[in-house]
């Protein structure tokens, strides 16, 4: 009996201090820490989208994949040449160098979302999953921005 007081009065302290996670940041076991996921709705009939998040590892890692129920899912970056827009798959997957973030953002690299079964609503949650060359597979929840959005807490862009 004296045991189980003992263990109560240890593990509900540290419960009261356990902070939640929020859909804005989400840092599982393995130490990687995603913030902000976010994805751009789309318009009808598109088949193709991007989401977006900032990764900060604590070792070297490399986020080498992705999969989402909405779509087929890919890391790929964007770049220009000139002006031609260039989208590539990332086969050999994207650096996570120990203790910087590296931001997925539009203009840059991102999750590619293709053959999209439905388009991606402003407002709905999909769910992705990121996998990484060391560290164990992370599951998401990411929020859709409106159309035309830079960034998770934006509005349309003029």
């Amino acid at each position: 009996m004296r045991r189980l007081v003992l263990a109560v009065g240890l593990f509900v302290p540290f419960c009261l201090h356990a902070q939640p996670q929020t859909a804005a940041t989400v840092e599982p076991a393995s130490g990687v820490r995603a913030e902000q996921p976010w994805a751009r709705a789309t318009a009808p009939r598109q088949t193709v989208g991007g989401a977006y998040v900032t990764l900060t590892s604590p070792v070297d890692d490399r986020l080498v994949g992705a999969s989402s129920p909405v779509g087929r899912a890919e890391v790929h970056e964007m770049t220009m040449d000139g002006q031609v827009m260039r989208m590539r798959e990332q086969k050999n997957g994207v650096a996570l160098p120990a203790g910087k973030p590296v931001a997925l953002a539009p203009g840059g690299y991102h999750i590619m979302l293709m053959d999209l079964q439905k388009p991606l609503v402003a407002g709905q949650v999909i769910a992705i999953q990121l996998r990484f060359q060391h560290a164990p597979p992370m599951d998401l929840e990411v929020k859709v921005a409106p159309i035309g959005a830079q960034g998770p807490n934006m509005e349309h862009a003029h």
